[in-house]
């Protein structure tokens, strides 16, 4: 046992239940329906030949959102919060630029993606549908208490088991997947490569950096007994403990439930010849024929329950990242009347994912614009947050141990050497 702050006595190790919070909302929302789209696209394009990729950017996705973490809870403060502090004004401005302009981009690719599997399912006017989950979502994150928002993603993480079942309902050859992961079929073709950078750019997001560590942020304001690890030494050991758990479990999970996907898509689809899908909502409808009504109507399903939860990361993501910049209160733990700017910014952000909608904008052309933006941010956040987590001005005691800065720089550098194929790639195959 150990004491808090207060003095209460506390269990050296809380059950998981307990545990359970920033890391695997994070890694939930990472399977958005954006994401849904990469990996039903790579799996119904190239079969199982791209499932390695999903465990090799496990270790390097769970590193980085560990740090990400870490910043959160020792400092107190956000990413943006910490870059404002420490960093000149353009590397702040220019960061949350492209931060806010690709998770805006996302969430009007991830709304269209949701009205599509909802008319998919009931029929009806996909763009009333946006508008309403636009709706319902910025309501819930601005009039609803952090505590009680906070369980309910919690319980969407639950609609991820849409795909655990599809992936049992179609049959997948386990002898060939393990041999696909084991022995992946590599090769330099234009379309395979963009694929692994897709893969690599979807699963490792600057969004999910800011949000964990905002949330984090939240978790030590919202109890009493806690405080920023450098003003609370004492607490470091049990938040370490709890922060490994909740991130390599949560992005195990993530990662999971993506390489079932594209399983999903590889089994069916590409069996099938039907590798040409463009959306997730096209996945779904492609399955029906193929892997009967059950499978299409989990994995429409799923779509809308992603949705849900990746919706209110993203435009939370942007209005922190925002709030901090311009030295707003922010925090889902504040009511709408001490921050109004920040639930101004969800507000906007889920306004303009509407209007993305209306325009008629190509979701393709969007998923792959955010995919872009999301790829180029991530490298200068990547070196910065690495940098930042090596000072002790920042850090205080809590710099990375060694096996976390070397897995931080292998991530940043993976990130780095896919930015620099797709940027190389864009010229070549021009």
């Amino acid at each position: 046992m150990v004491e808090s702050t207060s003095g209460v006595k506390q269990p050296e190790h809380p059950k998981l239940i307990q545990i359970m919070g920033p890391g695997l909302i994070t890694g939930a929302s990472d399977d958005d329906p954006s994401g849904i789209a990469t990996y039903s696209q790579a799996g119904a394009a190239f079969g199982f030949g791209l499932a390695w990729t999903l465990v090799f950017s496990f270790p390097l996705m769970a590193g980085i959102q560990e740090i990400s973490a870490r910043i959160g809870r020792v400092t107190g403060r956000g990413i943006a919060g910490n870059l404002k502090r420490f960093y000149p004004p353009w590397l702040l401005h220019g960061i949350v630029s492209l931060l806010v302009l690709a998770n805006v981009i996302n969430i009007g690719a991830d709304l269209g993606a949701m009205g599509s599997a909802l008319q998919l399912l009931v029929g009806g006017p996909v763009a009333l549908y946006v508008a309403v989950f636009a709706a319902v979502t910025a309501a819930l994150e601005v009039f609803v208490r952090y505590s009680r928002y906070v369980a309910v993603l919690k319980y969407l993480t639950l609609a991820l088991l849409a795909y655990v079942a599809t992936v049992f309902v179609v049959g997948v050859p386990w002898g060939k997947v393990a041999w696909a992961i084991l022995l992946p079929p590599l090769s330099w073709h234009k379309d395979y490569v963009l694929f692994v950078v897709a893969i690599l750019g979807t699963t490792i997001s600057p969004y999910l950096f800011f949000w964990q560590a905002e949330e984090e942020v939240e978790e030590e304001k919202e109890d009493p007994e806690k405080a920023p690890l450098k003003q609370a030494p004492a607490q470091a050991p049990n938040e370490f403990y709890r922060i490994r758990i909740d991130t390599y479990l949560g992005m195990a999970i993530s990662n999971l439930v993506a390489l079932f996907i594209l399983l999903t898509t590889a089994a069916t689809l590409n069996a099938h010849g039907a590798g040409d899908i463009q959306t997730s909502a096209q996945a779904a409808e492609a399955l029906k024929p193929i892997a009967g009504p059950f499978a299409f109507a989990l994995f429409a399903a799923g779509i809308i329950g992603t949705g849900l939860l990746a919706l209110p990361v993203l435009a939370g993501s942007a209005a922190y990242a925002l709030g901090e910049a311009r030295g707003w209160p922010v925090g889902l733990s504040k009511t709408a009347s001490r921050a109004k700017a920040f639930y101004a910014a969800i507000a906007v952000a889920m306004l303009i994912g509407v209007i993305i909608n209306l325009m008629g904008i190509d979701p393709i052309k969007a998923l792959f614009a955010s995919a872009v933006v999301n790829g180029v941010v991530s490298v200068p956040v990547m070196v910065t947050m690495m940098l930042m987590t090596r000072r002790k001005d920042i850090m205080g005691k809590f710099t990375l141990p060694p096996i976390l800065t070397i897995l931080g720089w292998v991530a940043t550098l993976a990130m780095t050497s896919a930015v620099g194929v797709l940027a190389l790639g864009t010229l070549i195959w021009a």
